[in-house]
């Protein structure tokens, strides 16, 4: 059971050679390896049922979900803003290909009895199709045959939609933080830790792969050392690991509240990140 338990929340991951296209995105690259790394390589458990022993895990499922949201939420602003021209053309085919796959059920395995006796598609299938097309799209893009507005405009549109989604995040965290005091007792507060925590970890080294995408933006406007801030914010977020988490009263003694302090440095990248987003509009 521990050997299935696998949260990875390496921040030095990078995207294998394989992934990487030559003036392709490493945003794009990132998003890709990512999948292949919790759905192939890792394998998903969020879908297995009774009959697997993973379906007894909560922490691994719930970080999953949230790394694959955190790519998904990329996938779509790919589409709707950064593969296309100044969001007047046409979106482009695989990018709109995978920002709808991978808004898939994540919990929906080969057969889903609610819904229909006959086999259906798995997360994990259409997951790896979405996969293969942000890689399509890259490997267009490196040729010259897609689009990757790489303006200053497109990053704060962009950076605007991840500090909504943070805050959603926030949210939820602030819910059940103030909802409970249950403390070592509380059964939902590691769900929401660790869908928290995989959304962190997933905007995080995308973020940091964009920052090499906009390499020229980020100089131009002189917002490197706030970006790097930022990065260092959800970094300490993304890799939060207590042994059991607590959601005590925020000013407890012995029992700590692990939602308050994720939630403390969910909001501080947060911050620090709409501060990006005003320097860039200078």
């Amino acid at each position: 059971m521990m050997l299935a338990n696998i949260v990875n929340d390496d921040v030095a991951f990078e995207a294998p050679a394989e992934f990487q296209v030559a003036k392709g995105s490493r945003a794009v690259a990132m998003a890709a390896a990512l999948i292949d790394r919790e759905v192939t390589q890792t394998k998903w458990v969020a879908n297995k049922p009774f009959i697997f022993p993973s379906s007894l895990l909560d922490n691994m499922p719930n970080f999953q979900m949230g790394l694959v949201y955190a790519v998904s939420r990329f996938a779509i602003e790919m589409t709707d803003v950064l593969g296309r021209t100044r969001g007047s053309s046409q979106a482009d085919a695989d990018l709109d290909k995978a920002s709808g796959l991978l808004k898939y059920d994540g919990t929906i395995w080969v057969w889903e009895p609610s819904t229909s006796l006959m086999p259906t598609a798995s997360a994990e299938r259409q997951y790896v199709a979405g996969q293969k097309a942000l890689m399509r799209f890259n490997e267009r893009l490196g040729e010259g045959n897609a689009v990757y507005d790489k303006r200053a405009d497109n990053l704060i549109a962009f950076l605007a939609r991840v500090g909504s989604d943070l805050g959603s995040a926030s949210a939820a965290l602030d819910a059940r933080a103030m909802g409970s005091d249950a403390g070592w007792f509380d059964t939902q507060a590691d769900d929401i830790f660790y869908a928290a925590k995989g959304r962190l970890y997933g905007y995080f080294v995308l973020l940091r792969e964009i920052g090499i995408d906009f390499a020229e933006v980020i100089a131009e406007k002189k917002v490197g050392k706030a970006w790097e801030q930022m990065l260092g914010s959800l970094s300490t977020a993304a890799v939060m690991d207590p042994l059991i988490v607590s959601n005590g009263a925020n000013d407890g003694l012995f029992v700590p509240s692990h939602l308050a302090v994720q939630g403390f440095y969910l909001l501080r990248a947060r911050t620090q990140l709409k501060e990006v987003e005003n320097i860039l509009l200078k």
